[in-house]
């Protein structure tokens, strides 16, 4: 008698530990930490490129990194960025814009717990191609001797040129502040081949911006596919984190799923 009431009364505590987890207002298994949203901006710009996504991510407590690129070219702007790559724990997504997408499909092969990769109107490369071949395999952009200009080594966007080939319809005033701030570029970085190809392993996603005169939609769909990423189509220009933000917002949710 004795054992079977020792019996019932562990039947008994263990069925009040399965109601009393089951109760309401007892606090769930808490929910896992976000990835860190590191946002790489192109050539011709700087991080503030990103701040209409940055703000809607840290409004949704998504942390996130926007590092400042040299613009070096792919070697130098990949060990400076890889530093800060290393000092983020945890999970991460890499977001790349234009010439970013560059640098984080090479950063992808040496970087630990990078989930997956987000190509925001940016090339895909694969190892031995540069930003140049990529860029004329498709007729449509308009980079060239008529829009840009060097000084010393450096390449810049004429401003007179700066909103056809980045802004299209986006307000005149942003746009000349944009191009009055723009980063330069060496010009020798468009000819500089990548290393690497990013490994197959890690979940790709693109958004092809089917208004864009800087990266004609056609090289963008034709990397994409290659590299069997994601495809979203969105009506926007080149600067597509300013344009469609909430579109960027969108995929870079679906890829941290």
């Amino acid at each position: 008698m004795k054992h079977a009431l020792t019996a019932l009364a562990a039947v008994a505590i263990a069925g009040a530990g399965v109601l009393t987890a089951a109760s309401p207002g007892v606090a769930a298994a808490p929910a896992r930490p976000k990835p860190t949203v590191v946002l790489v901006h192109g050539a011709f710009e700087d991080a503030s490129a990103w701040a209409p996504v940055t703000r809607r991510l840290l409004a949704e407590h998504y942390p996130v990194v926007a590092p400042a690129v040299p613009l070096r070219g792919i070697a130098a702007d990949v060990a400076s960025l890889q530093g800060i790559l290393d000092a983020v724990p945890g999970p991460k997504i890499l977001v790349g814009h234009s010439y970013g997408g560059l640098l984080i499909s090479e950063l992808a092969s040496r970087t630990a717990d990078v989930r997956a990769l987000v190509y925001a109107a940016a090339f895909i490369p694969e190892a031995g191609e540069t930003a140049g071949q990529l860029n004329a395999q498709f007729p449509g952009s308009l980079i060239g001797p008529s829009t840009t200009h060097t000084v010393g080594p450096e390449l810049f966007v004429n401003a007179a040129s700066y909103p056809s080939l980045f802004a299209a319809e986006l307000p005149a005033l942003d746009t000349a502040v944009a191009a009055a701030g723009q980063r330069p570029i060496l010009a020798a970085a468009f000819d500089e081949k990548t290393t690497a190809t990013a490994p197959a392993g890690i979940r790709k996603y693109a958004l092809v911006a089917t208004r864009d005169q800087a990266i004609p939609p056609a090289a963008e769909r034709f990397e994409a596919r290659r590299a069997h990423a994601s495809i979203t189509e969105v009506d926007s220009p080149h600067a597509i984190a300013s344009a469609a933000p909430g579109a960027v917002v969108d995929v870079i949710h679906r890829a941290t799923r």
